[in-house]
C-alpha cells in the first residue's frame, strides 16, 4: 500500500471515528449539531475509503478501516464518555490489533493499480 492510499485511509478512518463517537451526542438525531457531524462524518469516511479501493483490496482496507476504527472509538469512549472497558473488552480490542499487525506485517494480497 503506497502512502498516499495510507494517508487517505487514514482519513477515512478519522471521518469515521469523529462519526461513530459523535453518534452518542444525537440522541437519537435529535440534537442538529451531533447529528450533521455524525452524518458528515460517515458520507466522508465513505468517500475516502471508495477511494482508497481503488488500489487496495477490499478486504485489507475494510480490515484496516473497522479495526483502527475499533480502537479509536473505544479510546474516545475511555476519555469523553469515561467508559470503562472490563478485561474481556481489552483482550478483544488486544487481539484486533493484533490481527492489525499480523495482516500488515505478512499479508501478501496484492495491491492492484
Amino acid at each position: 500500500m503506497t502512502g498516499k492510499n495510507m494517508l487517505i485511509l487514514f482519513a477515512a478512518i478519522i471521518c469515521e471515528t469523529v462519526a461513530t463517537s459523535s453518534l452518542k451526542a444525537t440522541e437519537g438525531f435529535t440534537r442538529l449539531i451531533p447529528s450533521i457531524i455524525t452524518i458528515v462524518g460517515y458520507l466522508g469516511s465513505l468517500y475516502l475509503l471508495s477511494v482508497t479501493l481503488k488500489s487496495v483490496p477490499v478486504g485489507i482496507a475494510y480490515a484496516i478501516w473497522s479495526g483502527v476504527g475499533i480502537v479509536l472509538v473505544t479510546l474516545f469512549g475511555i476519555f469523553f464518555y469515561h467508559q470503562k472497558p472490563d478485561w474481556a473488552a481489552i483482550i478483544g480490542i488486544g487481539l484486533i490489533m493484533l490481527g492489525l499487525i499480523i495482516l500488515n506485517l505478512f499479508s501478501k494480497m496484492s495491491v492492484h493499480d
